[in-house]
């Protein structure tokens, strides 16, 4: 058996097309016939055994082969994807076959181990339905999905998922919205997959590693042209497929070319993800460059709040004492007064008395004017804290609308680079078209000298004929 893995390679990442052996070497294809194999196998024999019957190929599960199949050609699609797209350094719009090819593995990935309908009436698991799920994972999906549902040329439930699909890869978060249902797969995805499913399997890491390198390349497509109600088109596998004799001929061996392109996908994941790591830490500086100022200004207005209530409550204090004394001395007078003696020091004590009274009364005035004039603080103080939070989600809301903004002008700035290349293109025929013109000139200017040189033989010859001999 070991002879037989040396010489079919990649026997352990295998598809199989009618009487062919499909094996995975680096970016291609290898095919091989079966009846080969099988010569192959029925002529070796083990020395060490005295049977010359070699026992037969160990039956492999038809689910397990069917997900890999989908991962190796989701693999080898997604590399021409990008290098085509490094290569011509131009957009990549719905005539590109390599990204027909792509939408239909995909379609295939996405709808592999999907529950059948149970019964005559029982719900039919639709792959919409699960893609309409991820909106209430994350609100940045709610923006396409309710465009999806707004399309009046998309009609099936099928259709509205192929444009749900498009729509996120020009968006640049396919990957990420499959990484959230693949880690919520224990709870939603199980209503909808089989448990041998491929997204419920671990090929769906690689799948969504696949889909994140696809964030290096730009897409332009137009959902509302393309016809996504109807069955998509078939895969060319000649662009991918080449036959097992090929590995005899080239000298480098398939680990080391699978090596180097597995490097390349990383290299370009790994760029990618530095960028978003940049941009994520500069936008987690600006907020908590906010979040810092917003705590100070909140700890200020806090220390001058609890300042206004200590005033308030020392105010209110003195308020208290001053009340009791004036009563106090009321009730003082009014004993002197019962007494009716008419001596002159009690006289003395209520004229004094009277003026302490109108002494404390003006005392309470002022330390009334004191407190209302606290109170008007500590509400102008509520009022400030308050217009300070409006104006720190009116601040939030300006940064949502920039943003939105941004999002705009980049899709703009897309639309005029796709404009400048069509221009490019008819300025090219446009002189392709004036070289071919000025060429006829030249020839029609030959033609007219060549003409008129014979105009002038001819006059010639007719004034040789009419002078006299």
């Amino acid at each position: 058996m070991r002879m037989l893995e040396e010489e079919v390679p990649g026997a352990q990442d295998t598809i199989y097309l009618c009487n062919f052996r499909v094996s995975v070497d680096g970016e291609w294809l290898c095919l091989k016939e079966l009846h080969d194999v099988e010569l192959l196998q029925d002529g070796y024999h083990d020395p060490s055994t005295p049977s010359p019957v070699e026992p037969p190929f160990i039956a492999r599960d038809p689910v397990v082969i069917e997900r890999r199949n989908l991962v190796n050609i989701s693999k080898l699609i997604v590399k021409e994807l990008i290098e085509t797209s490094l290569k011509f350094g131009r957009m990549l719009d719905s005539d590109h076959m390599p990204l027909q090819h792509f939408f239909i593995v995909l379609e295939h990935a996405l709808r592999h181990g999907l529950r059948p309908k149970k019964g005559l009436l029982g719900p039919k698991k639709e792959l919409w339905d699960i893609l309409q799920v991820v909106e209430k994972l994350t609100t940045e999906a709610q923006d396409i999905t309710s465009s999806v549902r707004d399309l009046p040329t998309v009609r099936t439930q099928m259709g509205r998922a192929r444009a749900w699909l498009r729509l996120a890869l020009m968006q640049k978060k396919l990957g990420d919205y499959l990484k959230l249902l693949i880690d919520h797969r224990d709870d939603i995805l199980s209503e909808y997959f089989e448990p041998d499913a491929l997204l419920m399997s671990d090929e769906a890491i690689v799948i969504v590693g696949l889909l994140v390198g696809l964030n290096v390349i730009d897409c332009n497509l137009c959902v509302k042209e393309e016809d996504l109600d109807c069955q998509q088109g078939v895969i060319d596998f000649s662009l991918y497929l080449r036959s097992s004799h090929h590995n005899s001929v080239v000298g480098g061996t398939p680990e080391d070319d699978l090596d180097l392109d597995n490097m390349t996908t990383v290299l370009d994941q790994k760029n990618y993800i530095e960028e978003l790591n940049r941009h994520l830490n500069a936008t987690v500086g600006n907020l908590q460059a906010k979040v810092e100022s917003l705590t100070t200004t909140n700890a200020l207005m806090k220390e001058d709040l609890a300042i206004a209530k200590k005033t308030i409550m020392s105010l209110t204090d003195e308020n208290k004492s001053l009340k009791t004394g004036e009563k106090k001395k009321d009730t003082n007078s009014e004993r002197t007064d019962e007494g009716g003696g008419l001596n002159s020091f009690k006289e003395a004590d209520i004229s004094t008395s009277s003026m302490n009274t109108d002494q404390l009364r003006h005392e309470l005035d002022l330390e009334r004017k004191r407190t209302e004039d606290a109170q008007r603080e500590l509400n102008l103080q509520i009022s400030l804290k308050a217009e300070m939070e409006v104006a720190m989600k009116l601040l939030e809301k300006d940064i949502h609308d920039k943003q939105d903004t941004i999002v705009s002008l980049r899709r703009q700035l897309d639309d005029i680079k796709q404009i400048n290349l069509d221009m490019y293109r008819k300025l090219q025929e446009c002189e392709s078209e004036l070289t071919e013109k000025g060429e006829m000139v030249t020839r029609l200017q030959n033609k007219t000298m060549e003409i008129g040189k014979l105009l002038d033989g001819l006059v010639k010859c007719q004034e040789k004929a009419r002078t006299p001999h």
